[in-house]
């Protein structure tokens, strides 16, 4: 199920790219100052209706140069039987499937058996495309960024988890006993879609 998100949150990601784009381009000195003026404005609106808070805000929404275009959100999706393996995040103290931002240089695969490893411990082989997600239309929550989330079915291999700067812990868990989970990175309506593509052998990757 999709959600329309806020108008006031479209606005403002779109003064954020107009304002990103004239800071970029424009050389006219009196120009790159009301361009500044609106990237403050956008930041300020989204930092008194989102929980991102203004660094957040600024490091991932508010810094870039040039052409604005979407986060990139891997996940891997490990399932053992009728388990599903997440991880505690330290940030909020909730759980999801591994990932994180993709990182340049790597492919989709290689990024997400980076993070799978990292957070998790696990040595995986991605294998199968769960889609493809506009992620801001799938989760009722305000982000002030786009999110391209791609997730992939993944093999475990080895296992062996320590403890880390982003992760707690990582455990396996049934869908009718799942913990609280991290509503912006991993939900129970995607965890069932990850378990449907396992079992599914004609099932067509969702892109939104």
């Amino acid at each position: 199920m999709h959600y329309e998100e806020p108008k006031w949150l479209t606005w403002a990601k779109q003064m954020q790219a107009l304002a990103q784009q004239g800071l970029s381009y424009t050389k006219d000195k009196y120009e790159l100052e009301r361009y500044a003026q609106l990237r403050d404005l956008s930041v300020e609106i989204m930092q008194h209706y989102t929980e991102a808070g203004e660094e957040k805000i600024r490091d991932l929404f508010a810094s870039e140069r040039g052409y604005q275009t979407p986060k990139v959100d891997v996940r891997g999706a490990i399932l053992r039987e009728d388990k599903i393996l997440l991880v505690h995040e330290s940030i909020d103290n909730r759980w999801a499937m591994p990932g994180g931002w993709a990182d340049v240089g790597l492919s989709i695969r290689d990024n997400i058996k980076k993070e799978a490893k990292e957070e998790a411990g696990m040595i995986v082989d991605p294998y199968k495309l769960v889609g493809v997600f506009d992620w801001t239309k799938n989760v009722r929550k305000p982000f002030p960024y786009s999110i391209y989330k791609t997730v992939m079915l993944c093999r475990p291999e080895e296992w062996d988890f320590h403890k880390n700067i982003e992760t707690l812990g990582a455990d396996f868990f049934s869908r009718d006993r799942l913990p609280e989970l991290s509503s912006g990175r991993t939900t129970e309506s995607l965890i069932n879609l990850c378990f449907e593509a396992r079992e599914n052998k004609n099932y067509v990757p969702i892109v939104d």
